[in-house]
């Protein structure tokens, strides 16, 4: 057993530590178990089995919401609610994910059970469809031809528990994922730091890439009655990704999962309460950290100690009664400058994170106004009818075009101005992403006021054709590649080696916030609206509403946003991680202990 002698000559110096081996062979807290290769090798194949993943459960998302109405009966606000409790579980469980990654399971370990979950619910909506759901077959087909039997209970409890497992899947995994591909290249090498910071912009490419496959290919075949197909292609994509996922293993870079965050946190502020009344010495050297280039935390690097939220240095603050411990001192009264850091620099990135609460309000109005707005708006192009849902392949694409040109054009131009190779940093790439933004829902607005002018007197449409939507699409599209990719990668970057996959996850979370939020923006602004027997602004009739003015409150809700936004941004400060020690480490212990993963 390991037994920590602590050694003190006065009260406000560094505690001194050192580990008495009794024979025992420590792991290296910063250790990482080094695959054969890494890099992009590693990183293109995880980039493959993200847009494979991501085809197989858009390939149910996109058309939820029709299956619930067409083949299960549902009426069009049922059908809705339920796809936005769907949609909302599917981002708590990322929450989920990351914990178990950053705590017990590794990232490794995290993506394939993850995977694995997603593929059995994938199966079980297949079959649940085939044999219980789509009776007769090719019923709930786009044209209404042919009407579903009414679905049996075990059809209707198979199908809820198979999408749920598929929400559990891919949330789990999809912030896990975009860590451990991260991980493939080292932030101390120059060289491969820019390329971790590409690596993000591919990984949203790969998103989207598959994304679009499933809006195009697999809509056709589910909008013509044959779901089954699209459920059973959407399963095979995902297998063939889990497959490609486990090949790549003896390549992978792995790193040991850091232990339960939450514990850490709990005894920095009851360490801190504790020492309420302790006087934090002026001189950050005095703080109590272990000696030695590794950190205290298992797989976590040490952080340098900041001048933010002063009063937990209090957790680290060594006193008399720390001093006198004869053993191991009690970590529920004395914590480590990193483990303080920590959690300092998880409340640093909150401010950050809130600010792009009011951005995924915008992104949400792609996939609900934005709909409702194409769907009055003249649709036909010769003798063919454009569903208002796929104009959403404008966003796709434009995410596809603006990830080339930023990535070619844009960084080489900005990188020689700001002098920083990456071109922006993230916190301007997200600023950018921001007033891009707030133009989508300008010209959301100018696209609503030229439709109402062009409304058909006593029809629910207007002449004006639907292209008219294609900017808006276009800069959601584009605001994506500087707002979210920059989230990834900021997030990715700032949460400390013991809270990577959080860190990721919280891209995630402020998008289900932002679906939250619209719904309450919304039913304020119609309750405010409606008063006096008036219709409001998003009526059921958009003839008879102001939808332009919802939008053009998102622009100025937006503006507001920004400026707390530019305030957050020059108060934060980067964290500031101790330079890795362990670049190198023996090949034969690295298989040792790659066995024991694999």
């Amino acid at each position: 057993m390991a037994i920590i002698e602590v050694a003190a000559t006065e009260v406000g110096r560094v505690v001194e530590s050192k580990a008495v081996n009794n024979g025992l062979i420590y792991e290296k807290p910063n250790k990482k178990l080094k695959g054969q290769t890494g890099g992009w090798r590693s990183a293109g194949l995880l980039l493959v089995n993200q847009g494979l993943a991501t085809l197989a459960f858009f390939g149910v998302g996109v058309n939820l919401v029709l299956f619930l109405t067409r083949v299960l009966g549902h009426g069009n606000a049922s059908a809705a609610n339920n796809v936005s409790k769907w949609t909302g579980t599917v981002y708590i469980f990322s929450l989920i994910g990351a914990f178990l990654s950053d705590s017990y399971w590794g990232r490794y370990l995290t993506c394939a059970i993850f995977q694995l979950i997603s593929i059995v619910g994938l199966v079980l909506l297949s079959i649940a469809s085939w044999l219980f759901l789509i009776k007769p077959a090719g019923c709930g087909d786009a044209f209404g031809e042919l009407d579903c039997n009414p679905p049996s209970s075990i059809g209707i409890a198979i199908f809820y528990i198979s999408i749920y497992m598929v929400a559990l899947g891919y949330g789990g995994y999809q912030p896990t994922i975009a860590t451990f591909g991260a991980d493939h290249f080292n932030e101390n090498d120059p060289v491969e730091k820019h390329s971790r910071s590409i690596f993000f912009s591919y990984f949203y490419f790969a998103l989207n890439l598959g994304s679009l496959f499933s809006n195009t290919i697999l809509v056709f075949f589910e909008d013509r009655g044959h779901w089954t197909i699209g459920f059973l292609a959407s399963a095979g994509s995902a297998i063939v990704g889990l497959v490609l996922f486990l090949l790549g293993t003896r390549g992978y870079k792995y790193y040991k999962p850091c232990g339960n965050p939450l514990k850490r946190v709990t005894q920095v502020f009851v360490a801190a309460a504790k020492k309420w009344n302790v006087v934090v010495p002026a001189d950050g050297e005095k703080l109590y950290e272990v000696e030695g280039s590794e950190s205290a935390i298992k797989g976590s690097r040490k952080i340098v100690h900041s001048d933010e939220f002063r009063c937990l240095d209090k957790a680290a603050t060594i006193t008399t009664e720390d001093v006198c411990e004869k053993t191991k001192p009690d970590p529920w009264r004395l914590c480590t400058v990193t483990q303080v850091e920590e959690v300092k620099a998880v409340l640093k990135m909150l401010p950050i994170w809130l600010c792009t609460i009011i951005y995924s309000v915008v992104f949400t109005q792609m996939a609900s106004l934005f709909v409702e707005q194409g769907a009055v708006m003249n649709t036909k192009v010769v003798n063919f009818e454009i569903p208002a849902a796929s104009m959403s392949v404008f966003d796709i694409v434009s995410v596809l075009l603006f990830t080339f040109i930023y990535n070619q054009l844009l960084v080489p131009v900005t990188g020689k101005l700001t002098g920083n190779p990456k071109g922006l940093s993230e916190l301007q790439r997200m600023g950018v992403g921001l007033l891009i933004g707030l133009l989508s829902m300008l010209a959301a607005g100018i696209t609503e006021l030229e439709r109402l002018k062009w409304v058909i007197p006593g029809e629910e449409s207007s002449s004006l054709s639907i292209f008219w939507q294609i900017p808006q699409y276009i800069l959601v599209g584009a605001s994506e590649v500087f707002m979210y990719v920059g989230q990834l990668e900021f997030f990715n970057s700032q949460a400390p080696d013991g809270v990577k996959s959080f860190g990721s996850s919280l891209c995630m979370a402020s998008i289900s916030l932002g679906n939250f939020v619209s719904s309450f923006i919304i039913n304020i602004v119609m309750g405010i609206t409606t008063r006096g027997s008036r219709p409001g602004w998003i009526p059921s009739d958009l003839n008879v509403g102001h939808m332009d003015r919802f939008f053009f409150l998102l622009v100025v809700l937006t503006a507001l946003d920004f400026i707390g936004y530019l305030l957050c941004a020059r108060w934060y400060k980067y964290i500031n991680v101790e330079p890795d020690q362990e670049q190198s480490t023996d090949e034969t212990e690295d298989q040792v202990e790659l066995s024991r993963l694999v």
